[in-house]
């Protein structure tokens, strides 16, 4: 049904969010907000936070976000349509009268609904009838129990190519509902409509409210692939579900973590196990949805692979797919089983006690993807190591989220000077370096007035680096480590990871790092002979001369070095600002187009940030 956004508005107008909230959540007021433990998972300490004033819930533990429709929808289980519904009947507001289309789409949906349901009834009596006797074998040689078998409704497709189709249209359903299902297909050659699934073992595959859209279904005997699904219909989605997704949800609500797995008798097995939040894609590798899917049932689920080269690859495609989603608090970790073993074949030869093992020691993503890029490069040659550094950053800048990518960058850095503690930036601080390359980082607050009180500089966050920089502002940066290179231990990062399109200023970054990570020592008369040697002399005097200390008066060599650094923060200040404003825009737009959860939760995220760097003083335009 086609409802207006006019009306919805009326009815979240009319009512709080804490009234549909506190029904089932004990709400506790926290100033102008309510605070309750979440009840999409299993907490101890209230996260969940409800707010009138703005019209929404938040959960800071898992994620949980929405407004009262989306409450309903979500905790309650009902449909769109049943959850305005019913807040129209609070609120004493008329529904709106469906359009004449609307009311065709609704019970074209409800036909479909219905079909797949009769259809997953037929299954289950073909597989507990006498034809159903090899699929019952091939069963129980996998150990599933009788009750598994009823609670995953698992059944049975005939091998006869018309029994189906001759079995649902008696019941009711026309051939063009199994056609738009997928049940049935025409042949080209004009003969009559065959079933699409034939011989199988039938796997039902539910929606959020565990409804039955399609299937997926194994081949027990003769040639054809081993595995196929339902196609894409009204009610499926092959990309946006998983493979016992209701039945998850409900776990997840306890205090069990979700677990993603590649196949459906792997999500079987997990279950009898005990692992009752055990999800799978539907043929498919992961998909950017599919994730989303599983952080509403937990912030950091696992995803579990085959320790082989097969399951090696396929863990680095799901951080490939993951990786620019993540979002603050949302990741996931990474297990990986004894190689040629899967969860269905641990669990069934009495090894439910390494796949819990394996699972618990699942790695963090950040871990998993150094891993990852390790194993991929030579590190035995400077080129190999350098070659490393250059996919970490580029990986890093793969994740959208500023704050996340920020983290990422950082992490992966650390791990890199942690491996490899003699790559160009050990100098970077502490011992063994000249005077001026060990210290503290200064805070990215200093201002001019430090200097005037002499007082300590307080220790800041790592730099974001000069990501929105333009070339005004390189210009800038690369004078201030020209004319005071002792800043160099603090700004190598962020040259090192800018982009600059000037050929000669990239000349310039290139020949200042590398005279910074080879020389024993480093001042402004070697730093002036060694960009003069590489034959940028020009560039040189440009960075040096009359007109850029007009520009960039601490840039001038005779100021005093806390005026070049509080200058480089400012410009670090300006950048982060300029670029987390950029990406608001760019969030807020999206917002407009697609009010989707992950546009919301993305703007917000920005949203805070920003409010976070004008709170610290990134006001002022270098």
């Amino acid at each position: 049904m086609a409802i207006s956004e006019r009306f919805l508005d009326e009815l979240r107008d009319r009512i709080p969010v804490s009234t549909v909230v506190g029904r089932t959540v004990k709400l506790a007021k926290a100033g102008r907000e309510y605070k309750g433990l979440c009840p999409f998972h299993n907490e101890k300490t209230p996260s969940f936070h409800v707010i009138d004033d703005k019209g929404f819930y938040h959960c800071f533990g898992c994620g949980a976000h929405g407004d009262i429709i989306s409450f309903l929808i979500d905790h309650d289980k009902l449909s769109f349509p049943e959850a305005v519904a019913q807040l129209a009947e609070q609120a004493g507001l008329d529904m709106p009268k469906p359009t004449a289309q609307a009311q065709r789409q609704e019970l074209r949906h409800k036909g479909l609904y219905d079909l797949a349901e009769a259809a997953a009834a037929l299954f289950q009596r073909r597989l507990a009838s006498p034809d159903g006797q090899a699929a019952r074998s091939y069963l129980a040689s996998r150990q599933v129990s009788a009750e598994a078998i009823g609670r995953f409704r698992l059944g049975y497709a005939p091998a006869d190519g018309q029994a189906l189709v001759l079995e649902l249209t008696a019941a009711g359903f026309s051939l063009d509902q199994l056609l738009e299902l997928g049940l049935a297909r025409t042949p080209d050659d004009g003969r009559k409509p065959y079933a699409f699934f034939r011989n199988r073992l039938m796997f039902p595959v539910t929606d959020r409210r565990g409804r039955v859209v399609a299937f997926g279904a194994r081949l027990l005997q003769g040639d054809g692939p081993k595995y196929i699904n339902s196609p894409e219909s009204p009610i499926f989605h092959k990309g946006r579900l998983l493979y016992n997704l209701a039945a998850a949800r409900e776990a997840a609500r306890g205090d069990q973590t979700p677990v993603v797995v590649e196949g459906y008798l792997d999500v079987i097995a997990l279950d009898e196990a005990g692992f009752g939040a055990a999800v799978a894609p539907l043929g498919t590798a992961l998909t950017e949805a599919q994730v989303e899917e599983v952080w509403r049932l937990a912030p950091v689920p696992v995803l579990c692979f085959d320790g082989d080269t097969a399951g090696k690859r396929a863990a680095a495609r799901a951080a490939e797919r993951i990786l620019p989603i993540l979002k603050p608090a949302h990741s996931a970790r990474i297990a990986f089983l004894p190689p040629g073993e899967d969860p269905d074949s641990l669990i069934r030869s009495g090894q439910a006690q390494t796949v819990r093992q394996t699972l618990d020691a699942a790695r963090p993503l950040d871990q998993a993807v150094w891993e990852t890029l390790l194993e991929s490069h030579d590190t035995a040659t400077p080129e190999g190591k350098a070659g490393l550094g250059a996919a970490l950053r580029a990986t890093a800048r793969t994740i959208a989220d500023p704050i996340v990518r920020d983290f990422y960058d950082r992490a992966l850095k650390e791990r890199m000077d942690a491996a490899f503690p003699a790559w160009p930036r050990r100098q970077r601080a502490g011992g063994g370096g000249p005077a001026g390359r060990a210290g503290r980082r200064p805070d990215p607050r200093f201002s001019d007035r430090h200097a005037d009180v002499g007082g300590a500089i307080p220790q800041p966050p790592v730099p974001r680096g000069l990501a929105g920089a333009g070339t005004r502002e390189l210009r800038i940066a690369l004078a201030l480590a020209v004319n005071h290179p002792s800043l160099l231990p603090e700004m190598d990062e962020a040259l090192a990871g800018a982009e600059i399109r000037d050929p000669g200023l990239a000349r310039v970054r290139e020949a200042v790092l590398h005279c910074w990570t080879a020389a024993e020592a480093v001042d402004r008369a070697v730093l002036a002979d060694h960009l003069r040697d590489a034959g940028l002399q020009d560039v040189l005097a440009a960075l040096t001369g009359a007109e850029m200390i007009r520009t960039e008066t601490a840039a001038d060599p005779a100021r005093p070095v806390e005026d070049a650094r509080a200058a480089w923060h400012r410009l670090l200040a300006w950048t982060q600002r300029r670029e987390v404003e950029r990406e608001l825009r760019a969030a807020a737009e999206a917002c407009a187009r697609d009010p989707s959860q992950q546009n919301l939760d993305r703007m917000l995220a920005i949203r805070a940030q920003a409010a976070e760097l004008a709170a610290i003083g990134a006001v002022s335009e270098p």
